[in-house]
C-alpha cells in the first residue's frame, strides 16, 4: 500500500515552542567587543544576588585577570552574593597552542584562590566528553541577577578587545527574570549534582581515566537535559526561548532545521567556519529552489582564528581556514546560478588582522537565533550547545537587529562569482602540500567532522 505524502509543517514546531514574554525595553545589543566588555564589567559591579558565568574558557591574560579581580572584589564587598563560574574542563588544563603546557588557566585559578583564602568563588570544569576533540562545553551565558548576557565570545583579550586585537561576535543583554531563572536552574540541576563536575581552582586534578565513568554519566544526562520554564507568551507577543542541545538529534539542532525551513522570504546566516552539516546544505538548496533568498556571512580565511600568516611557522591547525575556503568555493560554484540571480548572497568578513566569530540566524524579520553554535558537524554532534530564540512578530526589536546586521555587513565583501575565492593550487606551498596529503588519505573528511 502506498503511504500518502504528508507535508512537514516546520512553522507548526516554532509556534508550539514554549516561550517567555519579553519586554522590548529590556533587550539591548552591543555592537562591538570593547563596548561589550565595558558593559559586562558594569553589570558585574551592580550585581546584588547572583553571578553565573558559563563560557568555553576564561583566559589567564589581562582581560581574564580584570574580570576575576573584579569578581573577588565584589565577593569581598558582598559575601552573600552567589558567584559561580563554569568553563570547559579540558580547555582549562592545557595551554594555548604553542604555549608551555604548565601555563594553564586552571593553575592561574588556583594561584588566585591562594591569594584570597577567605573568599570562595568556585570555578568548575565541565567535562562534556573524555577527550576535548570529542566534545566541549560550548554552552554560553552570563546570568547577573535578572539579566542574561549572551554571546559566542569566551573571556580573553581578543574576544573582549582588551588590547589591540579583537574577535568579532554578537553581544546581547536580555533582562528577564524567568529567562535568567531558567538558565541558572539548568546549571544547578544538570552540572552541580554530578560527580563529573570538577573544581579547577585546586592544587591537584583527577585524570580522565580516574573519572571516566563520571564523565560518561554526565554526558548521558546532558543529552537529555533541557531548560525548564513556564510559557508566558503567545505567538503574537515578543518572546524568548532558551534551548540547549547535545548529540545529533538534540532540540537545538531540530529548532535550527525548523527555523530555516519556515523561511517565507529571506534567511541570513552567520558562521565563522564554512563547514555546514549536510542537512543544512540540503535545507538551503531547498529554500533556493522555492525562490527564497539566502544570505550567508562568513569570515574570510585570514579572519579565521586558526589562520597563520605566511611569514610565521606553519602547523597543521593552520590548514583549517583553507579547508573551509575549499568548502566555500565548491558550494558557491555549485550554486552560482542562484548568485547570478542575486537570490543567494555570500559575504566575506575581513578587517585587516582581526578575527570573526559570529554565529546566528535571522528569518523574515520575525525570528532571530543567538547562539554559540558554529553550524558545523562538530556543533551538530559533539559539543554541548545552547541558544536563545527570539520571536518578534510585531517587529519591536527590528531596529536593533537591523543595526546589528548592518554593522556586521560593514566589513564584508560581496562574492559574485566562485572565481573570486582563491583556488587551492594557489595556496602557500606548506598549505598546498598539507591539503594534498590529507585529501590523498581522506583524513580531511575526518578533520571537517571534528573541527
Amino acid at each position: 500500500m502506498r503511504i500518502p505524502f504528508i507535508k512537514y509543517n516546520h512553522q507548526k514546531h516554532l509556534d508550539e515552542l514554549t516561550k517567555i514574554q519579553q519586554n522590548a525595553d529590556q533587550y539591548h545589543i552591543a555592537y562591538d567587543p570593547k563596548s561589550y566588555r565595558l558593559a559586562i564589567l558594569e553589570q558585574l559591579r551592580q550585581a546584588q544576588r547572583r553571578i553565573y558565568i558559563v563560557a568555553l574558557y576564561l583566559e589567564r591574560d589581562e582581560a581574564g585577570q580584570e574580570m576575576l579581580d573584579l569578581l573577588y572584589q565584589i565577593k569581598q564587598q558582598r559575601p552573600n552574593l552567589d558567584i559561580k563560574i563554569f568553563v570547559d574542563w579540558h580547555r582549562a588544563q592545557r595551554g594555548r597552542i604553542g604555549e608551555h603546557e604548565a601555563q594553564t588557566n586552571a593553575l592561574y585559578y588556583y594561584q588566585l584562590k591562594q591569594q584570597h583564602p577567605d573568599i570562595d568563588i568556585p570555578i568548575y570544569g565541565v567535562p562534556v566528553n573524555r577527550r576535548e576533540i570529542l566534545g566541549v562545553l560550548h554552552l554560553k551565558g552570563y546570568i547577573i541577577d535578572d539579566t542574561v548576557i549572551y554571546s559566542g565570545a569566551s573571556i580573553n583579550n581578543v574576544y573582549l578587545h582588551k588590547l589591540d586585537s579583537y574577535r568579532y561576535d554578537r553581544y546581547h543583554f536580555i533582562t528577564n527574570p524567568a529567562l535568567a531563572d531558567s538558565m541558572v536552574a539548568y546549571v544547578d540541576h544538570n552540572f552541580l549534582p554530578y560527580a563529573g563536575l570538577q573544581r579547577l581552582d585546586v592544587a591537584n586534578h583527577q585524570t580522565r581515566k580516574q573519572i571516566k565513568p563520571e564523565i560518561k554519566a554526565l554526558r548521558q544526562h546532558l543529552m537529555e537535559a533541557s531548560y525548564q520554564y513556564t510559557g508566558t507568551a503567545d505567538n503574537n507577543t515578543l518572546s524568548v526561548a532558551p534551548i540547549a542541545g547535545l548529540g545529533r538529534n538534540n532540540p537545538l539542532n531540530k529548532i535550527i532545521h525548523h527555523l530555516i525551513n519556515s523561511t517565507q522570504h529571506k534567511v541570513v546566516f552567520c558562521t565563522p567556519y564554512f563547514n555546514l552539516p549536510n542537512i543544512l546544505v540540503r535545507d538551503i538548496i531547498r529554500l533556493l529552489r522555492k525562490g527564497r533568498q539566502v544570505e550567508i556571512i562568513i569570515g574570510d580565511k585570514v579572519a579565521n582564528d586558526f589562520y597563520i600568516p605566511e611569514d610565521q611557522p606553519f602547523n597543521i591547525s593552520g590548514g583549517l581556514p583553507y579547508l573551509y575556503e575549499i568548502n566555500l568555493r565548491k558550494f558557491v560554484e555549485r550554486l552560482q546560478p542562484y548568485i547570478d540571480r542575486q537570490q543567494l548572497i555570500i559575504r566575506l568578513w575581513k578587517d585587516q588582522e582581526q578575527t570573526y566569530h559570529l554565529k546566528g540566524i535571522w528569518v523574515d524579520d520575525q525570528w532571530v537565533l543567538i547562539t554559540g553554535n558554529n553550524l558545523n558537524p562538530r556543533a551538530w554532534r559533539l559539543d554541548l550547545e545552547n541558544g536563545i530564540l527570539v520571536h518578534d512578530p510585531q517587529q519591536q526589536l527590528s531596529d536593533k537587529f537591523a543595526q546589528e546586521l548592518s554593522t556586521i555587513r560593514q566589513k564584508t565583501t560581496l562574492v559574485t562569482h566562485f572565481q573570486q575565492i582563491q583556488a587551492s593550487q594557489f595556496y602557500p606551498k606548506p598549505v598546498h602540500k598539507l591539503i594534498k596529503r590529507l585529501s590523498r588519505i581522506k583524513v580531511d573528511r575526518i578533520i571537517k567532522r571534528l573541527l
